[in-house]
């Protein structure tokens, strides 16, 4: 059965959908768009919870009726035909209970945003930007087949085909809340190309999943920023060397400085670095915040630091293993290619579950 508390949180807000439903009839609201998308996103946020809810009150008390039925009734048959219903509706009532504890769980207000994507190749050199490459090919391809939009914000590229540090810029529904457990080191075990005596060498990329900021989550002064331009290198013919379409920005106070070179042209260079840099900013912001949260939070998977090791992909053995959750999955070759779901799904699950048990007092 749910217990009180949840049950008091679900006529709460039930209280607030009705009253969100009002407003949104309200002429005032009406006139201004802001408020109106403002209230019409939160009513339907939470009106799957609440038709769980209904579908629940509807179960439970049909098999409240089936067994007071089943107690008053001596002809087998009948009692047989009871505890058929009796058998459907029990576990349909867990599983309903179950959904809805998961559904009042405090929610990451980030889970909706928009990402960028950073990879940077660590240590093992060449083989380590290769792997970065392969990271930078595998999450452009998981995004591109759940139709978010991918977008290459800047990159810097190694002699032998890898990347030295790449930023992606992922667009569309709830992509934080997928990806936000991919941030960390991930580690790499196989023959490099050019090892002649085939020897597994190991290697290292790091991830960071940063929520992309707006506007109005960085206020950022013009004065604090150095603008830098310069010829851009690699592919781009005659407007190579020619043209100082490449831009840098530093953000004086922090010292932060990023760089972009991805576009022809030196405006749209320097709108990207700006997207950039805000992000940045914004995600030192939520890691002190996130930090501070992590001291006194017991329910997470992993610690949620860049520095932490969180997976390995072994070639050799055509295996991956998530560390946090003490995952092995033995399929690297579909992984690689994008095939990260059954992965993602396992995170989500344990954190879900280490929340549930943190909100019900056990030990997770």
């Amino acid at each position: 059965m749910l217990e009180k508390l949840q049950i008091d949180k679900l006529h709460e807000l039930e209280r607030s959908y009705h009253e969100l439903g009002e407003r949104l009839s309200d002429p005032v609201v009406l006139a201004d768009n802001a408020r109106l998308m403002k209230y019409a996103k939160a009513r339907s946020d939470m009106e799957q919870t609440l038709e769980v809810y209904q579908d629940w009150q509807t179960s439970t008390k049909q098999l409240e009726d089936a067994q007071a039925m089943r107690r008053g009734e001596n002809d087998p048959e009948l009692k047989e035909m009871i505890d058929l219903e009796i058998a459907e509706l029990d576990p349909k009532v867990a599983a309903l209970e179950k959904q809805i504890t998961l559904m009042l769980l405090p929610r990451d207000p980030r889970d909706e945003k928009d990402i960028m994507i950073e990879i940077r190749a660590g240590a093992g050199g060449e083989e380590a930007a290769l792997f970065a490459g392969d990271l930078m090919r595998m999450y452009t391809r998981y995004c591109e087949g759940r139709n978010w939009k991918v977008e290459l914000v800047s990159m810097s590229e190694a002699d032998m085909g890898g990347v030295k540090e790449v930023v992606l810029s992922v667009k569309g529904a709830a992509v934080y809340s997928r990806m936000k457990f991919e941030s960390g080191v991930h580690r790499v075990q196989r023959v490099p190309a050019t090892e002649a005596q085939g020897r597994i060498h190991t290697s290292t990329a790091t991830v960071a999943i940063m929520t992309e900021a707006e506007v109005v989550d960085m206020d950022i002064k013009e004065s604090d920023l150095r603008w830098d331009t310069f010829r851009s290198g690699g592919a781009g013919g005659q407007n190579v060397n020619k043209v100082e379409s490449g831009v840098r920005v530093t953000h004086l106070p922090s010292g932060l400085a990023v760089a972009c070179t991805v576009e022809r042209s030196q405006l749209q260079n320097r709108v990207r670095a700006m997207d950039l840099l805000r992000t940045r900013l914004f995600d030192m912001k939520q890691a002190e915040i996130d930090a501070a949260h992590a001291a006194t939070r017991k329910a997470q998977v992993g610690s949620g630091d860049r520095s932490e090791r969180i997976r390995t992909y072994n070639y050799p053995e055509n295996r991956v293993s998530d560390h946090r959750i003490k995952l092995t999955l033995s399929k690297l070759d579909r992984i690689i290619e994008g095939d990260i779901d059954e992965l993602i799904d396992s995170l989500i699950s344990a954190d879900q579950t280490a929340k549930l048990a943190e909100l019900m007092g056990q030990p997770a």
